[in-house]
């Protein structure tokens, strides 16, 4: 029987929501092991001058505790 844990993450891009979703995953994958999903929790955007210059996402990642 399998115990799972779930966790925050935030990842940022000045290219999209994708990639900041992708460096999010990429982040979390360095410290956490058997990462088995993730749920889209927010996605934001900061803007200067009325472009969009940095995108943001929150989240859920869900990875297997080892025994």
């Amino acid at each position: 029987m399998a115990v799972a844990r779930v966790t925050k993450v935030i990842g940022s891009s000045p290219k999209g929501w994708q990639e900041a979703v992708e460096e999010a995953v990429k982040r979390a994958n360095k410290t956490l092991r058997n990462l088995t999903g993730i749920h889209v929790l927010e996605q934001k955007a900061h803007i200067e001058k009325g472009k969009i210059t940095e995108y943001r996402t929150t989240i859920e990642v869900t990875f297997i505790l080892e025994n």
